[in-house]
């Protein structure tokens, strides 16, 4: 089991009171002076009674519906009906102001690193890897507008038409970034949305809210008054005001199916909303008879446990054919136990968990597949806010675990004999997102893919789950997704398509070349960046 610190190591430590119920909007970084919040981190110290007691991280505002409704309207402002400072600004000057960000974000680098730890209990290499990650990301994103440009610097000549197609900003998005990757998830909405001339509301999530205070002076230097603006509170309170204004143009969340519904709903033009959305997924393993089973093993544990299996993209469910079914979950039930556990600045593989009531949310999931037939071979005993991770056979298709994402460190292995009992699966499962198969048979394989590349969005062969590189596309079937996201994808979901086109006499051409050599016009132009 874990053991917690008598008190926080100051390589770990930080001083939260620089950042203390600040939020961003119409270009100024605001103090909140109404009611606030704590921010409880899911690392404990011993407490006066030596009871693990979580570390408080101090208060973060809580904003009302006038200030909610306030940053709505600075975006509007900002966005001007298409014709604001920042939708009409050419393409180079946007990334210009969006690398300045990245320098800022770099700058602060080790804060957002520790501020990560202590929040969401991310490991410390975990965390260097999601922040480090996310400005190799915005670096990517600027290198595609580059190239989405150039293509775009044409002309099309074509039945007796000429035109210039270019990708032109939506208006006002609403973003909503999930916990498990505050920073990350959240920058690939609103990063592409940003650079593409769009305005922003960003609302931080309830846990992982910290990690973005840093960037606020980032966010105010590099842009203009108002294309950005970064709100906290209760989402009812917040959120709740900003749909039902019908002033969202889009909106880009990640979370689960039944808030994004919830959201959409609130809009009274629903026709006039893009949503981009990454929901929820129960991803499955197979582990077929040809499967070399330590290297399946070894990936399945990685999969299902990486940050304490709290991603969409994590495993969630892992079939094991009858026939090699007890030799699989021997060896991944031996490599669960020897996972370490520690607190987020050690070399660990588990820490614990940010969610309240988790601990007690997974031991209730694991109890339930227990009564429908399954056993306990590895973890299930909780400490606080720690969680042991546990691998729970066979589960039966009656139990909860099956079919509901546990969205945390429990490992449920079910077997099957046939491949249609995967097919199965897939085809009545709420999400399709994706699926790992294991095996060395070309024909099993072959089959499988066949079967189910309708049905999810990746087919990981021999490999976990997972979303990268950010140059594949992400995106899920039925409740895990709507929209595609990639570096290149995010780009195009957050614009459509403009024309401007003429019939192709001597004149109309003659006109539009004056406009292009002159550079009377930011959209009809044939500059492009290298």
């Amino acid at each position: 089991m874990i053991s917690f610190p008598a008190e926080l190591p100051a390589h770990a430590a930080v001083d939260t009171t620089r950042w203390e119920r600040q939020w961003l909007c119409d270009g100024e970084i605001r103090t909140w002076t109404g009611a606030t919040g704590r921010v409880l981190s899911p690392v404990c110290v011993a407490g006066p009674d030596g009871a693990p007691t979580p570390v408080d991280l101090g208060p973060v505002a809580m904003l009302d519906r006038a200030a909610a409704l306030e940053a709505l309207a600075a975006a509007r402002t900002a966005w001007d009906h298409g014709r604001g400072a920042w939708p009409t600004m050419r393409v180079g000057e946007r990334i210009e102001r969006m690398q300045t960000f990245v320098a800022g974000m770099r700058a602060v680098r080790e804060d957002l690193v520790r501020l990560l730890m202590l929040e969401i209990g991310k490991t410390r290499a975990d965390s260097e890897t999601e922040v480090d990650r996310t400005a190799i990301y915005i670096d990517d994103t600027i290198a595609a507008l580059k190239e989405l440009d150039r293509t775009a610097a044409r002309f099309t000549v074509t039945g007796g038409f000429v035109g210039q197609i270019r990708r032109s900003p939506l208006g006002v998005v609403l973003c909503m970034g999930p916990f498990n990757y505050p920073l990350n998830e959240t920058f690939t909405t609103l990063i592409p949305a940003l650079l593409m001339g769009n305005t922003i509301v960003s609302k931080l999530p309830r846990f992982g809210q910290l990690v973005h205070l840093p960037l606020l002076p980032a966010f105010r230097d590099a842009f203009p008054r108002g294309a950005v603006n970064v709100i906290q509170g209760d989402g009812p309170t917040v959120i709740g005001p900003i749909m039902e204004s019908g002033d969202v143009d889009c909106l880009a969340f990640i979370g689960t199916s039944r808030v994004a519904n919830i959201l959409k709903r609130q809009h009274p033009r629903p026709n006039r909303l893009r949503c981009i959305t990454g929901l929820e997924a129960k991803n499955p393993a197979v582990i077929l008879p040809s499967a070399d089973l330590d290297a399946a093993v070894k990936e399945c544990t990685s999969g299902a446990l990486s940050f304490n299996g709290q991603r969409c993209t994590a495993i969630k469910l892992i079939f094991a054919h009858a026939d090699i079914a007890e030799a699989f979950t021997a060896k991944l039930a031996a490599a669960v136990d020897a996972l370490p556990a520690g607190m987020p600045w050690d070399k660990v593989a588990l820490t614990p968990l940010p969610e309240p009531g988790k601990a007690a949310h997974l031991t209730a999931l694991v109890d339930d597949a227990v009564a429908h037939g399954a056993r306990v071979l590895a973890g299930g005993s909780s400490h606080a806010t720690f969680f042991r991770p546990a691998v729970v056979y066979p589960v039966a298709p009656a139990a909860r675990l099956y079919q509901e994402e546990q969205f945390g460190p429990v490992v449920p292995v079910t077997t099957f004999r046939d491949l249609g009992e995967i097919d199965q699966f897939m085809r009545t499962s709420a999400y399709g997102q994706q699926v790992a198969l294991f095996g060395q048979d070309p024909r099993e394989l072959a089959t499988l893919v066949d079967a189910l590349v309708n049905s999810v969005c990746r087919i990981n062969l021999n490999t976990q789950c997972r979303r990268g590189p950010d140059s594949f596309p992400f995106t899920g079937r039925k409740d895990s997704a709507e929209g595609t996201l990639s570096v290149t994808d995010a780009l195009r979901a957050f614009t459509i398509r403009t024309v401007v086109a003429t019939t192709a006499t001597d004149a109309n051409q003659d006109l539009v070349g004056e406009i292009v050599t002159r550079r009377l016009s930011s959209f009809l132009s044939t500059d492009f960046l290298f």
